[in-house]
């Protein structure tokens, strides 16, 4: 199954089955990959986690708000850590968009998680 979503875009998708450490269960997520490789049946996410005040010292945690543009419902952060390429058909709903600053601030954090010198 194909879909169309979007760079920006808050989907909830199926994290599971859970292997290891890996984030689990139906959870919020944010496309990062480009609309132009969005033709693959798979999309590049970070997913998105409830806030706790510890991820403060974390730089992979990005906190997000919730509004009635991102669809979020609680305080939350983005784990730029656990980047994902998932099937399509692990996508069930799009929720919300965030805007482009905070796409722009988790491209930064995700390059610095890849960073050998960070």
């Amino acid at each position: 199954m194909s879909i169309e979503a979007k760079q920006g875009e808050v989907w909830m998708v199926r994290f599971y089955p859970q292997v290891g450490s890996d984030i689990s269960k139906l959870r919020p997520a944010i496309i990062i990959s480009h609309d132009t490789i969005g033709r693959l049946p798979l999309k590049t996410i970070v997913p998105v986690t409830d806030w706790k005040p510890s991820y403060e010292h974390y730089p992979w945690m990005i906190p997000i708000t919730p509004s009635s543009t991102n669809g979020l419902s609680k305080p939350s952060a983005i784990d730029c850590f656990q980047i994902k390429n998932f099937s399509d058909d692990r996508f069930v709903e799009k929720i919300g968009v965030i805007e482009l600053t905070l796409l722009q601030k988790i491209h930064q954090t995700v390059m610095k998680t890849l960073d050998p010198l960070f």
